[in-house]
């Protein structure tokens, strides 16, 4: 354990020097160059998303914070529907095409899966359009029917700046990223408090909350002009189109499929505890206060977790020891900063949690119980990366499945179990059945990763003796 702590700290410092020498060559050259720009991405989206956090559930309080978290969950759930892997299939895809020199086949990729985000995008808003009043009314019973019509929106809006975004990180550009989430960070912190300020009391609830989406909406639309402008004299657009003949087609839906199921798991992953909640909780305060440890927890986890991203079109390119060497040196650096993190978290609670004000004191627990999060949601980051970096698709989609069948089920066994111990027992509930389920999960992966590098060793190995 001592030597894994040393090398750890002996990475980080061979980075750093790479950093202030500006030394980017090679694949560690171009991780580092792309984990640079990673840290300011992150630095700039979650501190600022904390920040953001943080004042509109001082502004709402808890109950109308709940009520604003229920909104955007259920309108995040509608968005994964319109990805469906489509964003890591373009990393993935173009990314290997540019790396080969293969422009013209990059942009035929491009503008294959564009063509199928746009429809999705459209069908997905549709969906949200013809549901709205039943989520709103009867399955949640909660003022959320206009906040909801605003998601019609607001999907198509956050699905295309991410769509933009991924192709330039397929390009190894994550400049573009940095200066786009600095244009939407810097709006909705300027505008969405404001717009509560000037509203709150003036209006109801539902126009308030939808009000607070919309603004988010015309954020997202301004980063989406910024970014499809940028892709426009991109070096892929340079090109000439190269279509994708129907082997190509192939291997895509192939690699597609199971990552369409990972998507959709994924996000019943993150956001099951907040529907189920928003069904059996009527008093929408609880929700405030399990979204603002989640929250805090989530945060800091994402920012932990700068590299798995950052790797991504690296690893793509990677095999056998090479890629083993690659994967424990980022593991290892990940490994020391979460466990300290996780540990931070559990031992401040109650002063981390001021941050919202005394009002949200009782969300201490759940703060603490989250801190396991801080420690695996940044290790199962990488392990995803891994995955998904080697087109591990199928086994991949499989674990999240497993994973997202094990959270549902325990969401409810304990949310109803404990609801009749009071409402924030069943909110507890929630929570360990979200950290037991991650657990989970992480396992899994690291169990399956493990086997299969075991028989690729032993297969090398036979191979060997054979010759």
């Amino acid at each position: 354990m001592r030597r894994r702590v040393v090398n750890s700290f002996n990475e980080l410092k061979g980075l750093g020097n790479r950093i202030i020498n500006r030394d980017f060559r090679g694949n560690t050259g171009q991780a580092v160059k792309n984990s640079t720009y990673q840290i300011g991405i992150t630095i700039v989206s979650k501190v600022s998303a904390l920040a953001f956090t943080i004042i509109i559930a001082r502004l709402l309080q808890p109950e109308l914070f709940g009520l604003y978290g229920l909104a955007l969950s259920t309108i995040l759930i509608f968005a994964s529907f319109s990805d469906l892997g489509i964003g890591i299939t373009a990393i993935t895809f173009i990314s290997n095409n540019l790396s080969e020199n293969k422009d013209s086949k990059a942009r035929g990729y491009l503008e294959y899966l564009l063509k199928y985000k746009l429809l999705l995008l459209l069908l997905i808003s549709l969906a949200l359009l013809a549901s709205s009043y039943y989520i709103s009314n009867i399955f949640y019973n909660k003022p959320l029917f206009y906040a909801l019509l605003a998601g019609i929106i607001y999907i198509p809006l956050i699905g295309l700046t991410g769509f933009f975004t991924e192709v330039f990180i397929s390009m190894n550009n994550f400049k573009i990223g940095l200066i786009k989430e600095t244009i939407f960070q810097f709006l909705r912190l300027i505008l969405v408090p404001l717009v509560i300020i000037l509203l709150l009391g003036n209006v109801n609830d539902q126009l308030l909350i939808a009000s607070i989406i919309l603004i988010l909406t015309f954020s997202y639309l301004l980063t989406t002009l910024y970014v499809s402008f940028k892709l426009k004299g991109s070096r892929i657009l340079k090109s000439v189109k190269e279509k994708i003949n129907s082997r190509e087609k192939l291997e895509l839906k192939r690699f597609v499929l199971p990552l369409s199921v990972t998507a959709l798991s994924g996000s019943f992953f993150g956001s099951i505890d907040m529907m189920m909640l928003g069904h059996y909780i009527p008093l929408t305060e609880f929700l405030g206060y399990y979204l603002a440890a989640f929250s805090l927890a989530i945060a800091a986890s994402a920012i932990l977790a700068f590299s798995a991203t950052a790797l991504l079109p690296i690893l793509s390119g990677l095999k056998g020891n090479q890629l083993e060497r690659g994967f424990k040196k980022a593991m290892s650096i990940t490994l020391l900063i979460t466990l300290s993190a996780g540990i931070f978290t559990y031992l401040f609670a109650e002063i981390i949690i001021l941050a919202y004000g005394q009002d949200y004191q009782i969300a201490v627990p759940l703060l603490k119980l989250f801190s396991i999060i801080v420690i695996t949601a940044p290790i199962i980051a990488l392990y995803s990366t891994y995955y998904i970096s080697q087109k591990k698709t199928k086994e991949y989609a499989a674990l999240l499945i497993l994973s997202t069948i094990i959270n549902i089920v325990l969401n409810y066994v304990l949310i109803v179990s404990l609801l009749p111990r009071g409402m924030f027992a069943a909110v507890m509930g929630a929570g360990v059945a979200t950290v037991i389920s991650r657990i989970i999960y992480l396992g899994t992966l690291m169990f399956f990763r493990k086997r299969q590098f075991s028989m690729i060793k032993f297969k090398n190995s036979f191979n060997f003796q054979e010759k």
